[in-house]
């Protein structure tokens, strides 16, 4: 399956490595893995927001960190997902399966 990773970047000085790790578990997992974190530095919030909903719109469901809630953005992304239907899933719950 894809499955698209939100959480908070901005602001975070542990933004990659918290990134890196759930990327790493679902690898694992066998999916693949659309990783906001991953994206070059230096674009707009709203260049950003827009290439992470067309990732949003091609996955299957989206993992939300547990520090989605600090991030203005992953709340919009969240909200997103809820209106157009992708499934959600927290980070911390999908560990436990």
């Amino acid at each position: 399956m894809k499955v698209y990773i939100a959480g908070k970047i901005t602001g975070n000085p542990m933004y990659k490595e918290e990134f890196d790790f759930a990327r790493k578990k679902l690898t694992e997992r066998g999916h693949v893995v659309l990783n906001p974190a991953s994206l070059p530095v230096g674009m707009s919030r709203a260049d950003y927001m827009r290439i992470c909903f067309a990732m949003i719109d091609t996955c299957d469901f989206a993992l939300f960190l547990p520090n989605y809630k600090d991030s203005n953005g992953a709340k919009v992304e969240r909200a997103y997902c809820e209106y157009v239907g992708i499934p959600i899933e927290d980070f911390s719950l999908y560990l436990r399966k």
